[in-house]
């Protein structure tokens, strides 16, 4: 019996070993056979292999209140909080309901959707895709010469179209602003004027946009666009051969272990089943329904199209496997990156990537940047600090505060942070204790 009991001590310690050495091989992860044994589906995801006791941690009690605190303020359902110190995961709480009808808490495990910090996903693939060289971040985008030359791009009246690179369309210089509205939330429009059936696609988007004259000329300035990253995603496609999703989670998410995140679905039945459900403000009704002619539904639900947002803003995630995302194009000393230093400083330093960070809505100079995301029924926040600290807060209801809550969630959060006198040593993103063995034995002999 002892015999055996070492011998499901050995075989644990193994694997945590290789699951070490896959973490320090993950920049070249095609080349490790430890990373294929990893993605064996016995292995559970990092939010399924922790939960909210294991951040019952006195010194964030502060943190925990100040959340609580503004979810009561603002009438916030759930929220879900993970902190990073030095590359490791020492904090990841649920807090409220995941599902207020059924009095669901939210846990870990569970994804909310992001919206813009979707870009950080997309921008990190851009630049992976660059190191490869499969494209320079100063190819053309359109016209014969461009990478989307396919037919269906072929028609536009402006022919600055044709000027415009990877880089305009991540640093939103491309020449598209919102003076008369965002064509990725025109969809009933943009079916009626090109005689499409609801919901439309990124390419009838992109064609609706090519009848209509550039705003100013590529580079010359910028101005935020969801459409920029919308048109990264078909990029990725056309260069990948495969679906922008596909391509992202295979080749970016899964080496670092990040098995969860998706693009999320838009209609309330079709929630995957560890997502949250998503409110409103009381003051919203359901008539605001983008996708759908003469449907009232919720903005929550198929008012905001998810699937066509995709790059620019489809992605769900828990706040865990997004900070595994973060600290891996963080450029933390003696933690690898799946980046290089060169393309980092490019996303991260507006005088490098062109007047706006890449990726990133905004760095300071100092080495903080920060990632926000907001739809009906959705806030998001990722900020990775200077001093070692990366943090994240997802929300699953809309506010009165709208794009502006991010603003005040950061400073409250961020001084609740700096009251923690005591950091962890441990690391969640390694926590095992729920993960099924590989060996039914070996879990009876822990």
């Amino acid at each position: 019996m002892r015999r055996l009991y070492n011998a499901g001590l050995i075989l644990k310690a193994f694997m945590l070993v290789a699951l070490y050495f896959w973490d320090v091989a993950m920049s070249s992860p095609e080349n490790s056979t430890v990373q294929k044994v990893l993605r064996s589906e016995q292995i559970q995801p990092i939010p399924h292999r922790i939960n909210n006791n294991l951040s019952d941690i006195d010194d964030f009690e502060h943190l925990e209140a100040t959340v609580a605190s503004m979810m009561g303020k603002y009438d916030i359902k759930g929220a879900s909080v993970a902190v990073a110190k030095d590359g490791k995961l020492v904090f990841a709480k649920g807090i409220g309901y995941a599902d207020a009808e059924a009095r669901e808490p939210v846990e870990p495990r569970h994804l909310f959707r992001v919206a813009s910090v979707s870009k950080l996903i997309t921008a990190t693939a851009i630049m992976k895709m660059t190191e490869q060289d499969l494209l320079d971040i100063d190819d053309k985008v359109f016209g014969e010469n461009g990478i989307l030359n396919d037919s269906i791009y072929m028609d536009y009246v402006d022919p600055r179209v044709e000027d415009i690179t990877v880089r305009h369309l991540l640093n939103h210089s491309s020449g598209w602003n919102r003076r008369y509205g965002d064509p990725m939330f025109m969809q009933q429009r943009i079916a009626r004027e090109i005689k499409l059936d609801l919901p439309v696609q990124v390419p009838d988007i992109i064609r609706f946009v090519f009848n209509r004259k550039l705003n100013f000329d590529p580079g010359s300035r910028t101005s935020y666009s969801n459409l920029g990253y919308a048109i990264l995603g078909e990029v990725i496609g056309k260069i990948s051969g495969m679906e922008y999703e596909s391509y992202v989670r295979e080749k970016i998410l899964s080496p670092l272990g990040i098995q969860e995140m998706r693009i999320g679905k838009s209609l309330l039945e079709d929630r995957f089943e560890n997502e949250v459900n998503y409110y409103e403000t009381s003051v919203i009704s359901e008539n605001h329904s983008i996708c759908t002619m003469g449907k009232a539904i919720p903005l929550t639900f198929r008012g905001n199209c998810i699937e066509t947002l995709g790059a620019a803003g489809g992605w769900i995630a828990s706040p865990s496997e997004m900070l595994k995302l973060v600290v891996a194009i963080d450029t933390i000393p003696g933690k690898p990156n799946i980046l290089s230093p060169e393309s980092i400083e490019l996303m991260t330093d507006i005088r490098l990537s062109g007047g706006h960070p890449i990726g990133w809505a905004g760095t300071d100079g100092r080495g903080n940047w920060w990632r926000t995301g907001t739809l009906s029924g959705t806030s998001a926040l990722v900020l990775r600090q200077n001093d070692g600290l990366s943090w994240a807060v997802f929300i699953n209801s809309s506010t009165y505060k709208g794009i502006s809550l991010p603003a005040e969630m950061h400073r409250e959060v961020q001084t609740a942070l700096n009251q923690v006198e005591q950091w962890p040593e441990h690391d969640l993103f390694y926590h095992f204790e729920n993960m099924p063995y590989l060996y039914p034995d070996i879990a009876e002999l822990r």
